[in-house]
């Protein structure tokens, strides 16, 4: 607003200064084509009297003439003069060019006129006019703008004193939107983000009728059935974890009746008839599955409980990984598998259960004897500056994207049909995948139909640390090369010595 005002301002100014210094030139114009000069006496007066009407007809009192260069020079003719303040220095060269060149028209220039430190703005304009036989002249006139340069100023003055004012008053809305409608939003994402944490007793203090209020009240009632849904399900949840194990407890003492019984006949079977011997040797069998489902549902229930804890003691991961590959040796080669460690790293003993982890590997291990169709199983130990990797991998039938992100859920199956070989009960994988969160660690799987599997445990070196790049690579790096795939893995065999 303050640009365009005094846009127009100077607009308004310029228009009258050109319509004033016209009608100047022409009163001036006007008396020496009246007057009969014949002399300089008479020229000089002619000229005086040219000045007089030209202040008579304009505003301006800054006048000044100069004589057209290159003209013959007449001695007669009237002399050069300046008004104070409109001289040399204020005319430029470039605006007396454009008027010596142009007999007709006008120039005018912006400029600063003396008497202020910066200067009074003004303009300067300047024309031709021809006096008799004395020849062409210059004329120039000067105008002040102080009074638009005041009014300029007055106007800025009111536009800030304005613009503050409306600042304010945008302020004070802003203030008011906020108390009203913000600051409510934020308390409802807050009371959310709490609701989310956990906190099921955080509600909106709203009282009113408006949209926020109802919001309010809203959200309020959500989270009352929420909390309430919540309890029905923690309360069903603790009834059947609570079932679980009681019938866990309960079922140990008809159970060890009937292993002992199952025992004796069991160790007798060589006197029984034939058909009663495989009975026996069917419920010895079945005896020992049950004891080991019962151990599991009863680890089950620990977890879902929350009641499960670590007993840690300093363990190297790749002496453990010895002691099992040794353990289940005899199993492997009952089903035509070699197992092979191949541990480069692993040797430095790190916190953790090595009861659990011990379970973690013969559950990985007995999964890949039993998926393994016969071939060579490796277990791989690395470690890294943050981490350490146990890897079990198999060259079995392997299995589809979306059977391997299911092959930790409780009982599951990627194919029911299958007979279970060595006694599962479902539940180890799940275990597994328990106690390595337990650890605070991760246990990823990758498997692809016709290349096999891979399980990978990884374990931080320290208690809550962070687990970073896995040392073991994933998928494995057998598969970047088809011919490896068929290469008897005791080729690839490592020492086991550190």
């Amino acid at each position: 607003m303050s640009v365009s005002i005094g846009n127009d301002l100077f607009q308004s100014r310029l228009n009258q200064v050109l319509v004033d210094s016209s009608r100047a030139q022409l009163a001036a114009q006007r008396t020496f084509d009246a007057a009969q000069t014949g002399d300089a006496i008479n020229l000089d007066s002619v000229m005086g009297s040219a000045r007089s009407d030209i202040a008579t007809v304009s505003s301006s009192r800054m006048i000044t003439v100069y004589r057209v260069p290159g003209q013959d020079f007449d001695p007669a003719a009237p002399q050069d003069f300046e008004s104070p303040g409109l001289d040399g220095q204020v005319i430029s060269d470039d605006l007396r060019e454009g008027v010596e060149e142009n007999a007709e028209g006008q120039w005018w220039q912006s400029v600063g006129f003396s008497g202020s430190e910066n200067g009074s703005p003004g303009i300067v304009v300047g024309q031709r006019f021809t006096a008799g036989s004395a020849g062409d002249y210059e004329l120039y006139m000067g105008y002040d703008l102080s009074d638009q340069e005041e009014t300029l100023q007055f106007v800025q003055r009111t536009l800030f004193v304005a613009g503050l004012a409306l600042l304010a008053l945008v302020g004070a809305v802003a203030w008011v939107v906020v108390r009203i409608v913000v600051l409510p939003i934020r308390e409802a994402a807050e009371t959310s983000e709490r609701l989310a944490a956990g906190e099921l007793e955080v509600r909106i203090d709203r009282t009113g009728d408006d949209e926020i209020a109802t919001l309010a009240r809203s959200f309020n009632e959500m989270a009352d059935t929420l909390q309430s849904r919540i309890r029905e399900l923690a309360e069903l949840s603790l009834v059947q974890q609570r079932f679980v194990s009681d019938v866990s407890h309960e079922l140990r003492t008809p159970l060890t009746t009937i292993r002992l019984a199952g025992d004796v006949l069991y160790d007798q079977r060589e006197d029984f008839a034939p058909a009663t011997a495989r009975t026996a040797e069917l419920l010895h069998t079945q005896v020992e599955r049950f004891e080991l489902l019962l151990a599991d549902l009863l680890e089950i229930s620990r977890y879902d409980a929350g009641s499960a804890e670590l007993e840690t003691e300093p363990t190297s991961i790749a002496r453990l990984a010895e002691d099992s590959v040794e353990e289940m040796g005899d199993l492997a080669r009952q089903h035509g598998s070699e197992l092979l460690l191949v541990a480069p790293g692993g040797y430095t003993e790190i916190d953790v259960d090595p009861r659990r982890i011990r379970r973690i590997v013969r559950n990985l291990v007995g999964n890949a004897i039993e998926h393994g169709e016969g071939r060579s199983i490796i277990v791989s130990v690395d470690s890294s500056e943050t981490a350490v990797a146990l890897a079990v991998r198999d060259f079995g039938l392997g299995m589809k994207e979306e059977y391997a992100e299911r092959v930790f859920d409780r009982f599951w199956r990627a194919d029911p049909s299958r007979r279970r070989t060595i006694g599962g009960t479902g539940l180890g994988l799940s275990i597994a995948m328990s106690d390595t969160k337990l650890h605070g660690g991760s246990l990823d799987v990758w498997s692809r139909p016709g290349l096999g599997s891979l399980f990978r445990l990884t374990l931080p070196r320290s208690p809550g640390g962070a687990l970073g790049i896995s040392p073991i690579p994933s998928p494995p790096t057998d598969i970047e090369s088809p011919s490896l795939a068929t290469v008897d893995p005791t080729e690839r065999r490592t020492d086991v010595t550190p």
